[in-house]
């Protein structure tokens, strides 16, 4: 399955409901999980993001529903990054002309 790199940003919102961050990520991971989105690691960050989220979906479409599912609760904006495994990128390397 795919791998899904998700850098997040507390919203306003998510930041006066921080005491709750713990339980919004639980309740994603399990909604994913009926989606059929596997929630691999879930960081809270400092710096630049507030939190990183690696998942396995099987493709971008279920990726896509569920984190704009997630952001329609107000409390995070998410920038998603597609990764790719090592011999995932050797077969896009062997199509270069």
């Amino acid at each position: 399955m795919p791998t899904y790199i998700i850098l997040l940003d507390f919203t306003e919102q998510g930041v006066q409901k921080i005491k709750d961050t713990t339980k919004r990520a639980d309740a994603f991971a399990e909604a994913a999980k009926k989606a059929g989105i596997t929630v691999k690691d879930v960081y809270w960050t400092s710096g630049e993001h507030d939190g990183v989220l690696i998942l396995e979906a099987p493709d971008d479409e279920t990726v896509s529903a569920s984190l704009l599912s997630l952001a329609k609760q107000g409390n995070v904006r998410s920038h998603t990054l597609r990764a790719f495994t090592r011999s995932e990128i050797e077969s896009i390397i062997d199509k270069i002309g």
